[in-house]
């Protein structure tokens, strides 16, 4: 057996050669994860593996107060016939290397195994719906064509051919896993035969190919709440693609995209509406009609209304989603100034303004 005294273990590990033992530890438990020959790439396992042994070495002796001791005193006790590993579970050892076990069941190492292909959630599906600005206030039902991975309906899920079953993988015995010995401690691999799955289909269906999904195109009504805008997102559970190996179907979401109106728009849960009036009209005061997203209301304009002003109708806005009542309608005010007037209507605004002497820009005349 070659001379191991030769290797600096605390080199290996990472720490002085005053460290703790708990500090010994901590820096094996770091390094046991890092290197774990299961955690590296392919082409890189080798390596990992040779990394893997020598940290475990190391920490065998200096995690052990004894033969840490033996160590630092330069005894040469590794060649008198010591295998590392070799009294895990003798004496005074046993409760030195118990953190052994646990490191390994980190990893799924120990005797509960794990299986390397659990059951996976299906994809979640996305599309995109594009809706009338009214459709969008009051509601909708849609019908689209979703194209998804489906249970395969040949074969139930089964992946195996109608009347024939999945069986358990002979060579891992259904566990999904292998082990592999290295030295003193075991490395738990994907099975070669079942990659994983712990079972093989000797009669594949021939619908899936043994998948147990299939695409399938289908309808499907989307209901669009009342009240959605531009973007909003809605989640139809287990409508997605449906999982591997047995798990649960993903979700369908679906992203609105509302189309813009020639007159309203939106501020939330708010409603907008540009209201044009005449300089007589905001001047004397009047009533207008104005739409709304039901029908017309009739809105009072008092004199003396002022350009851009806003008026609010109560509960005129967009339903807010989960039921939560209606935003209002927001009516601005736009000021229309006639582009071209009569001899007649020049004479008449100009004994008005005669008339009327008040200076709207007195206000301005001190900063002048």
């Amino acid at each position: 057996m070659p001379n191991r005294r030769s290797k600096d273990y605390y080199k290996i590990l990472g720490v002085d050669k005053k460290a703790t033992q708990d500090e010994i530890k901590k820096a094996y438990r770091k390094l046991a994860h890092k290197y774990h020959p299961d955690k590296a790439q392919e082409g890189e396992k080798k390596q990992a593996e040779e990394k893997f042994k020598e940290i475990a070495e190391a920490y065998e002796v200096l995690g052990n107060s004894k033969k840490r001791q033996e160590y630092d005193q330069g005894t040469r006790f590794f060649e008198s016939g010591f295998r590392p590993g070799a009294d895990f579970g003798s004496g005074s050892s046993s409760g030195d290397f118990g953190q052994f076990t646990d490191i390994f069941d980190l990893f799924g190492m120990g005797k509960r195994g794990r299986s390397y292909e659990a059951p996976e959630k299906g994809r979640d599906l996305q599309y995109s719906i594009q809706l009338p600005f009214e459709q969008a206030i009051s509601g909708a039902s849609v019908k689209i064509n979703i194209m998804r991975e489906d249970i395969c309906s040949n074969c139930k899920g089964t992946g195996a051919k109608p009347g024939t079953f999945p069986k358990n993988c002979p060579t891992c015995g259904g566990s999904g896993q292998v082990a592999q010995n290295q030295g003193f401690f075991s490395i738990s691999r994907p099975c070669p035969q079942c990659l994983g799955r712990g079972v093989v289909i000797e009669n594949p269906c021939p619908v899936c190919r043994g998948m147990g999904r299939a695409k399938k195109t289908e309808p499907f009504m989307v209901k669009i709440p009342a009240g959605v805008s531009d973007g909003s997102r809605i989640r139809f559970p287990r409508k997605g693609e449906a999982g591997l190996r047995g798990g649960p179907f993903g979700d369908l979401y679906i992203i609105t995209k509302v189309r813009p109106h020639p007159i309203f728009k939106r501020d939330g849960s708010n409603i907008l509406l540009d209201l044009p009036i005449t300089f007589t009209e905001v001047a004397l005061g009047t009533k207008v009609k104005v739409p709304t997203m039901n029908k017309s209301v009739s809105l009072k304009i008092p004199a003396g209304t002022q350009d851009g002003q806003v008026f609010r109708l109560k509960g005129k806005g967009a339903p807010r989603l989960k039921g939560l009542g209606k935003g209002d309608m927001l009516i601005k005010i736009k000021l229309v100034v006639p582009k071209k007037l009569s001899n007649e209507e020049k004479k008449l605004l100009e004994m008005l303004a005669e008339k009327h002497k008040e200076n709207p820009r007195g206000h301005l005349e001190k900063f002048m």
